[in-house]
Order: structure tokens, then sequence, then C-alpha cells
């Protein structure tokens, strides 16, 4: 698994979660440039570059390079969708998104992230989807996605609800591995408790790829 850390794109550090460790599950903990201290799409390319990191290197370290899951929570989940789903951040690196096994995101932005609107002077509560939007890139053939949230009352501001319209046009587009678990009673800072297990889950299928097709 890659795990990108949370903290709005403006904080945090790569740490490995403790529920992850000594589950016979090899971690690859990333760091990401992050604003006011870059603009982006820096932190979209960053990910993307560790992704590429670990798909050429991960054989070195007993690793399968053919199950290979992407996740992260908050901003980490936001660059795991935008990585998985737009193609173009992991051509750059001659990689296609869709060797990737899974994507796992827990509690992403889906539309234009908060950090990046407040880069362009957009209001906080003004919603935006461009290319830097997870939902503007729904696709039929993208890897498998567990999608996780936390309760729809304690969210931060509409982040369930983005999530469910995700899951919806995902079903749309023809997605069928695609799947939506809210964790009630959880809010965003403590969803990722509850969800590890959902994780591990899904990785250990026997394969989580057929889902696609």
């Amino acid at each position: 698994m890659i795990w990108f850390h949370g903290g709005g794109l403006t904080n945090g550090e790569r740490t490995i979660p403790l529920p992850l460790r000594n589950q016979g599950i090899a971690v690859v903990a990333a760091n990401y440039r992050l604003s006011p201290g870059v603009k982006s799409p820096v932190f979209i390319e960053d990910a993307a570059a560790a992704i590429a990191w670990t798909f050429k290197h991960i054989a070195d370290f007993g690793g399968d390079p053919q199950r290979i899951f992407v996740s992260g929570h908050s901003a980490g989940a936001y660059l795991t969708l935008m990585c998985g789903l737009d193609k173009k951040w992991l051509a750059a690196h001659d990689l296609d998104a869709d060797q990737i096994a899974g994507l796992i995101p827990l509690s992403p932005q889906v539309i234009t992230h908060y950090t990046i609107r407040e880069q362009r002077g957009i209001d906080e509560k003004q919603p935006i989807i461009d290319d830097l939007a997870p939902l503007f890139h729904v696709r039929k053939d993208s890897p498998p996605i567990l999608l996780i949230t936390g309760d729809r009352e304690k969210e931060l501001m509409g982040r369930y609800e983005e999530c469910a319209y995700f899951w919806r046009m995902m079903k749309l587009v023809g997605h069928t591995g695609t799947t939506l678990h809210e964790m009630g009673g959880f809010d965003h800072g403590k969803m990722p408790e509850p969800a590890f297990p959902l994780m591990l889950k899904f990785m250990k299928e026997p394969s989580a790829k057929t889902k696609k097709e």
C-alpha cells in the first residue's frame, strides 16, 4: 500500500498508521510538498512520482508490483483519486494508472480541493469541479475503488454528499467496482480507525482488479 497523509495540502508528515503495521503488507508512506510553499498541481506531481517509484522499486523489497494499492486520508485521499483517475499524472512516468490494483480514499474531497480554491481566491463554500477535481475524471475503466467517509452529520462540510455523488457518477459511467461506506458516529478525523479493517479486507481479496471488468 502507498499511503498519503492528510493535512489539507498545507501540513502533515508521512507516517505509517498503527493499524496498518504488522498486517502482512508492505506500506510505502510518502511525503509531498505543501501549500503555500508550492502551488497546485505540484503536490499531485509529487504523489505521482511516489507511486511511480513504488512500481519501479517495490520488487527490490519483496513486494509485488501487480498488487499495489494507493490510499490516504483527506488530502491524501484526494491525491489518491487524482493520480488514479486522471491518467496524465502517471503517464508522465511512463506508467498506466490502471496498473494500480485498487484505490482506497478515506474521506476525500472529490470536487476541486479547498486549498486549491483558496490559492485561486475562491471561497471555500463555492463548489468547483474542474480538471483538478477527481469528480471531473470519472471513468468506466479505472481501478476498483473502496470509498470510505465519516458520518454525514459529523464530516467536513458536504464531504459525505460529495462522495455519494461521486459514487453515483461512477456507477452511471459503468464502473462496477466502486463501493461507498459511511462510518456512522465517526467524524472526519476519527473515521480512519474503523475504516482500516475494511481496507485490509479489500486488499486481501483474491483479485480486486476483476471488479472493473
